[in-house]
């Protein structure tokens, strides 16, 4: 059962998905999916190979940005921001319960200059909350200003 949250009018974020979400993400116009889960996280879990498949045999994207229990690095935002920049369509980001893959577009948006307001109200209105990495948001969104 899918649960993908609008974050922006190109970005979603969800929990674990199926192979079969593919297919509804697909119908809803996402042309790339993004991985935010490492494989063997939890037993129960379809591994990234699975749905990377899924993906492209659907015609989409696929791209794994894993997040660990050890939290964000910049070649994590860098990576999620360059697969963002190059979608040609809506993403759908997605780790255990979207939390992780909406923490990780935040960050990237702040890289890009986003109002980090703006970021915390996209996420609260998703049901995610920023303020585990707000203070990081904030940075980036100075350092991208000037």
């Amino acid at each position: 059962m899918s649960d993908f949250r609008k974050l922006s009018d190109t970005m979603l974020a969800s929990p674990q998905i199926a192979p079969a979400d593919v297919a509804a993400a697909r119908a809803q116009g996402v042309t790339m999916i993004i991985n935010n889960r490492p494989d063997g996280e939890s037993d129960d879990q379809p591994s990234g190979a699975e749905i990377e498949a899924a993906a492209r045999n659907a015609g989409m994207e696929y791209v794994a940005i894993p997040i660990t229990q050890s939290g964000f690095s910049q070649p994590q935002v860098d990576a999620m921001a360059e697969a963002l920049a190059r979608a040609e369509g809506p993403v759908l980001g997605y780790c255990r319960s979207g939390t992780r893959s909406t923490l990780l577009w935040s960050l990237a948006q702040a890289r890009q200059g986003m109002d980090p307001d703006d970021i915390a109200a996209a996420a609260e209105a998703a049901g995610y909350d920023v303020a585990p990495v707000r203070m990081m948001i904030d940075m980036l969104a100075a350092e991208a200003k000037g």
